[in-house]
């Protein structure tokens, strides 16, 4: 499995020609709980940097952005019902799955051990 990290704080995990998208332990830490999750339309296209959904926590509102051009398939709909799932496993608890048709939008993100070196 196959898993990049932008300057945003964000985790994308490929599966297959879908990007898995979720944001870092690192980033929940730094909202504290998350009380809100506002997610996209399933079938929604975004561009890169788009906003794509809404996190609210005890602290901030925060933008989660497009990382790559897509078309958004599907959402995690449990965190509509429990945010906090964003900070009980933020590498499990993903916001939105994107279908891309060029995967070599992903050349340019971070691996795992550049992404901690990067927070660090």
């Amino acid at each position: 499995m196959t898993v990049k990290f932008t300057e945003d704080h964000e985790w994308l995990r490929i599966e297959g020609d879908l990007v898995v998208v979720g944001i870092t332990e690192h980033a929940s830490e730094q909202l504290g709980d998350v009380v809100f999750v506002e997610l996209p339309e399933v079938e929604t296209k975004v561009a890169k940097g788009d906003e794509a959904c809404v996190i609210e926590s005890v602290k901030a509102a925060s933008d989660i952005l497009a990382p790559l051009d897509g078309e958004v398939v599907e959402v995690n709909v449990s965190l509509s019902d429990n945010p906090a799932l964003v900070n009980e496993n933020p590498m499990e608890a993903w916001f939105f799955k994107l279908k891309v048709e060029d995967l070599s939008q992903l050349d340019g993100f971070m691996s795992e051990e550049e992404y901690k070196d990067f927070i660090g």
